[in-house]
């Protein structure tokens, strides 16, 4: 008895410091796309999205995108692929997620299951606004594990494809145990607790002066509760595990220079997505950072991108460079430009 009444306190007291998850209406609103000194998105608990949209003067194609951890849609535009692709005739929809930007309970992890709904409510919106043009999932890092965890909805939402930068896939199966160990402690001990990236040392792109605005742009969160981490966790986990059930074409994209997520969980991403034979198109840069779409050689994906878009049987403008062997880290001898 003397023995279990600790570990009864213990529990106890770990219950009482849950990981707390943001408080989400009921859906009794119709979800629509609001366009008045803003673009936003009105999801069915009345949650307003903020979106910026990059417009097409005579759209061929759309994509809904999808930004990274702790950054918002402020991701998209110059010196991201926005107003470039824009050009070419793409029209970008790029959003801030719950919890993320100017989108309500900033700090706040939303819950995985939420943020995939709030994907699939605005898929349906941007087909409404666009009939009969084909939509395309972009996800940066975090955005790209939120599109892979959507297409595993019930009812997932009918897309044309799905682009992911270097998509955060790094979940509870390949973190180190100790590190998955103390995350979940911590997430249940203190989990308001915040967490910087100062003194690091980890370099997410060259592009310096995209790091530096970054650095003071007062939307991008900079200290990181420690239960948003750990539901970013779970995030990771759950997309890693929905690789093999994507049903729609897959353009992979991801820098052999990547500091952020380790190239074992994409290779392990990637390995399982051509075993459950989807039509995925796999690209490793050798010089490119986990911020591809905003590296300092960022157009030359942005032009893969595009030429993805228009026609996935044609080789890609990279090139040779298109290819998962070009990243030594990568190079296992088992991979190819296509599956």
């Amino acid at each position: 008895m003397s023995r279990i009444l600790p570990l009864f306190l213990l529990l106890m007291s770990l219950s009482a410091c849950a990981p707390q998850m943001m408080t989400v209406g009921d859906p009794v609103f119709q979800p629509r796309i609001e366009r008045a000194s803003a673009a936003r998105a009105v999801m069915a608990d009345g949650a307003r999205l903020p979106m910026l949209v990059f417009a097409a003067e005579r759209p061929r194609a759309v994509i809904l995108a999808l930004h990274g951890f702790n950054d918002y849609s402020n991701a998209f535009a110059a010196p991201g692929p926005g107003p470039w692709l824009a050009e070419q005739g793409v029209t970008l929809y790029a959003v801030d997620q719950r919890g993320f930007g100017r989108a309500p309970g900033r700090g706040l992890w939303a819950g995985d299951a939420r943020m995939a709904e709030d994907v699939a409510t605005l898929v349906k919106l941007v087909r409404e606004q666009h009939p009969g043009l084909p939509v395309y999932l972009l996800g940066i890092s975090m955005g790209g594990a939120v599109a892979m965890r959507t297409m595993t909805l019930p009812e997932p939402p009918e897309v044309d494809g799905l682009i992911l930068a270097a998509p955060a896939v790094w979940g509870w199966e390949n973190l180190n145990r100790l590190y998955a160990a103390t995350l979940w402690t911590a997430a249940h001990l203190a989990p308001s607790a915040t967490l910087t990236g100062r003194g690091l040392e980890i370099w997410p792109s060259d592009n310096i002066e995209m790091l530096r605005a970054l650095g003071r742009d007062p939307l991008v969160i900079k200290e990181t509760r420690i239960d948003t981490l750990y539901g970013l966790v779970g995030l990771m986990d759950r997309a890693y595990g929905a690789a093999p059930e994507i049903r729609v074409p897959v353009l992979l994209l991801y820098g052999g220079k990547d500091e952020i997520v380790p190239p074992d969980a994409v290779t392990g991403a990637f390995g399982a997505m051509r075993d459950a034979h989807v039509n995925v198109t796999a690209i490793c840069y050798p010089g490119g950072y986990h911020m591809l779409l905003r590296d300092l050689e960022r157009e030359v994906v942005w032009r893969d991108v595009a030429a993805w878009i228009e026609n996935r049987e044609k080789e890609l403008p990279s090139g040779d460079g298109g290819d998962m062997r070009r990243c030594g880290s990568l190079a296992k001898g088992e991979w190819d430009n296509k599956s």
